[in-house]
């Protein structure tokens, strides 16, 4: 499900220039990954924003990496997950997403009946949670969420980047939940707090459930309990 890399639930990154706020499951070999001498994790670099936001604008989203120790565990816990719920997917879909997959779907991944085909139109057609395991490589002011869509989001069928029309819902999508939301609560520079990005699929650590990610900077806890709460009703 890891690519060791920026990847999806623990998840990942996307695409080409990714905007910012004015913009497989993993394969898990947890064997084999617990029996690599695992280098130090001050091996690892910390991002800072600054490194974040020119990572994310210059498509390097491969850069970023989980500090080994970090991905020791990850995949011994997507061991287990699949081991009990027989993929990542259908983890998402029954613990945390409260989805349930329309039935006999001939796709690459899960289908659900929503409410507004449009992606982010509908705020029962998605759900921002954090990232149960967020990056040790993200310096400490960084909060990465991940916003999970009931439809799709159209992309380049020969890159898998999203679609300019994609990026402009996206972009409007998270303007008005989250960079609004910091300017009434006062941040003056608001729009340099927030960040998106979209893995494509070779990132992708839960394909087939479509996402993006999230990334805000300096933001008070009650604020990201605020976006990440009022999703959670049973829908």
């Amino acid at each position: 499900m890891e690519s060791d890399s920026l990847s999806a639930w623990t998840v990942e990154m996307e695409e080409g220039k990714s905007g910012t706020s004015t913009t497989a499951e993993m394969d898990v070999d947890s064997s084999q990954s617990a029996q690599r001498p695992i280098p130090p994790n001050e091996e690892t670099k910390v991002f800072s924003w600054a490194d974040v936001r020119d990572i994310v604008e210059t498509n390097r989203l491969d850069l970023i990496r989980r500090k080994p120790s970090e991905r020791v565990v990850y995949k011994a816990w997507c061991k287990d997950i699949i081991a009990a719920y027989g993929s990542i997917t259908a983890y998402m879909c029954a613990e945390r997403l409260r989805w349930s997959p329309l039935p006999d779907a001939e796709t690459s991944g899960p289908v659900f009946d929503y409410c507004d085909p449009t992606p982010f139109a509908d705020p029962r057609d998605f759900r921002i949670l954090r990232n149960d395991w967020p990056y040790g490589s993200f310096g400490p002011e960084i909060t990465h969420l991940i916003v999970w869509s009931k439809p799709r989001i159209a992309t380049d069928p020969e890159n898998g980047l999203v679609t300019p029309e994609s990026r402009k819902l996206i972009d409007a999508f998270v303007n008005r939940t989250f960079v609004q939301k910091l300017e009434l609560d006062g941040s003056a520079d608001a729009v340099e707090k927030v960040l998106w990005f979209k893995n494509w699929g070779a990132l992708q650590s839960v394909r087939g459930l479509e996402h993006i990610h999230v990334l805000v900077k300096d933001v008070p806890e009650a604020i990201i309990e605020e976006w990440t709460d009022e999703m959670r009703s049973e829908l």
